[in-house]
């Protein structure tokens, strides 16, 4: 999303970056996964606006083919992204996967999304896992104010990460990710009056998952995930930027059908735990610690608590798996006009091989009409080994 304070922190790039590419390469920082671009002009429109906004984007097709619902969805690899805490009750005693999601297609040509990872069980109570995506930001040209070309560059973040994971009581198990967070937008370039350096921070995820089999027709399952909690970061100069804490929470019921068939239907809410700017400048922000910023993001909206309820995302997706081999997924992702607009349908297909190797594939169609969003697609490959159960969802 591109606010009022993301066009003052940009306005020194724009005199530096060659404007045919500064879309599809420098300023996807600042609306990664955002569908339609929103200029605050008033404290009617202030919208939080963190950098590194890739770490929230979904990595994998499944998810995505179902609105970017998975924080409760029954557990696979990409549980790590999701909700750490699952990881721990998968029936499988290793897993990997690879995913892949060219960025912006409909705009630039080189940018590209990639995860790869993995987990190993030890014992029935715990998992340790890898993750490692990666955000290819395409290569541009830097140019000086009167149009000397100043060096081609290549912008690109990504993200290691570590996780642990407990089953603590029969119904409740919690994961926990560490990661290394790396932002090189122009690397270390100077002008006359800019420095630009990589961004870098250490920061965690806490998830936890409530699993209880009710014996019902329907099985309901919950889960609590707050993500990217860091401090704050900087690519040069006094000025620090907050990074997408995010706060989701969710559930997803599925019903048995027999014979391996199942359907899902899954519920996700989500919201940055960043605070909201006052003013167009966002000078209420300087002095506000990183942590600070995440408790008073639920209370610290000029225009009321009606106003932070607005910044909460919705994710509806749904899932028909047949006889444990093809799965056929939907979703809608909704968010309010007023704080980004973000809004669009995902389908998505999976199938399952040996009953160990999965392919999914989802599609997203935005809402309204020239979405950067449009034709974004993704890929995952999953294998699965040493498998006890389902590992198609």
């Amino acid at each position: 999303m591109i606010t009022n304070k993301s066009i003052k922190l940009s306005q020194n790039i724009f005199n530096m970056i060659n404007k045919s590419k500064v879309i599809g390469s420098l300023l996807t920082v600042f609306f990664t996964s955002v569908s339609s671009f929103v200029f605050a002009q008033t404290t009617q429109n202030l919208i939080p606006s963190p950098t590194m906004l890739f770490l929230n984007v979904a990595p994998d097709a499944r998810a995505a083919g179902m609105g970017d619902a998975g924080v409760a969805v029954s557990t696979d690899v990409n549980s790590i992204f999701w909700n750490p805490g699952k990881l721990a009750t998968s029936e499988n005693n290793l897993g990997f996967a690879v995913s892949y999601s060219p960025w912006l297609k409909n705009i630039v040509q080189d940018m590209a999304l990639y995860n790869v990872s993995g987990y190993q069980k030890k014992g029935n109570d715990q998992a340790f896992g890898f993750s490692i995506i990666y955000f290819d930001q395409g290569t541009f040209q830097a140019t000086s104010s009167t149009g000397t070309s100043l060096g081609n560059f290549n912008s690109k973040e990504y993200a290691i990460t570590g996780t642990y994971s407990k089953v603590l009581t029969k119904i409740l198990s919690l994961g926990v990710n560490l990661k290394y967070i790396n932002s090189n937008l122009l690397g270390s370039f100077q002008s006359s009056n800019t420095v630009m350096t990589p961004a870098q921070t250490v920061a965690a995820d806490i998830g936890l998952f409530w699993n209880k089999n009710s014996g019902k027709s329907w099985n309901t399952k919950y889960g609590l995930t707050l993500s990217n909690i860091s401090g704050k970061v900087s690519y040069g100069g006094s000025d620090k930027n907050f990074i997408p804490t995010n706060l989701r929470l969710g559930m997803a019921s599925t019903k048995d059908l027999g014979e391996g068939n199942k359907f899902t239907v899954a519920l996700d809410f989500n919201k940055l735990m960043v605070p909201t700017p006052k003013d167009a400048a966002g000078s209420n922000l300087k002095d506000v610690t990183a942590i600070g910023g995440i408790f008073s993001s639920l209370f610290d909206s000029p225009n009321g608590f009606g106003d932070e309820l607005k910044e909460v995302t919705t994710s509806l997706g749904i899932e028909y798996l047949l006889k444990n081999t093809f799965a056929l997924r939907t979703g809608y992702f909704n968010e309010s006009a007023e704080k980004g607009n973000r809004k669009y349908a995902t389908f998505g297909v999976g199938f399952k091989l040996d009953q160990k190797y999965n392919f999914d594939f989802s599609y997203l169609v935005p809402t309204g009409s020239n979405s950067p969003l449009s034709n974004t697609l993704r890929v995952s490959l999953i294998a699965a080994i040493n498998s006890g159960g389902n590992t198609t969802k």
